[in-house]
């Protein structure tokens, strides 16, 4: 047998703010989950995200503690267009959450941008350059 990734995890200090962020994301999860110290959602295609508490993580793991530096693992959205990338990033940061790499056009061919979830974990916002449309016909 061969194992395979089934759930990406993540450690919050807050669960109803990291919700609240992942939601405008497009990942579903109910309101009432914000009390909850662990939560699931299922991804498109089967995978799972899953949202821990620092207490949980503490709960069978006493020595563990809080990062102090910037995070290790980020997760990339792609978008449907640039715009939505400018857009996305606007109304999460507009929501308080930190920008880090405002929206630009990457020289490997995306528009692109970073925002730091509640926890400090960049989160890229992604789509692919938009193509140059060829000119019309001479007329």
């Amino acid at each position: 047998m061969t194992p395979r990734l089934d759930m990406i995890g993540l450690i919050v200090s807050d669960m109803a703010a990291s919700l609240a962020f992942y939601r405008r994301l497009g990942i579903d999860v109910p309101a009432e989950a914000d009390s909850q110290p662990h939560v699931e959602a299922v991804l498109p295609g089967g995978q799972r995200i899953g949202w821990d508490t620092e207490e949980v993580i503490r709960s069978f793991d006493p020595s563990w503690t809080r990062p102090t530096s910037d995070g290790r693992v980020g997760l990339a959205f792609l978008c449907d267009s640039p715009a939505e990338v400018d857009s996305l990033y606007a109304e999460l940061t507009e929501a308080g959450n930190t920008g880090h790499l405002k929206p630009w056009d990457a020289f490997w061919g995306q528009r692109y941008a970073v925002v730091l979830d509640p926890d400090g974990s960049g989160v890229s916002l992604f789509a692919p350059a938009e193509a140059a449309t060829p000119p019309g016909p001479a007329a």
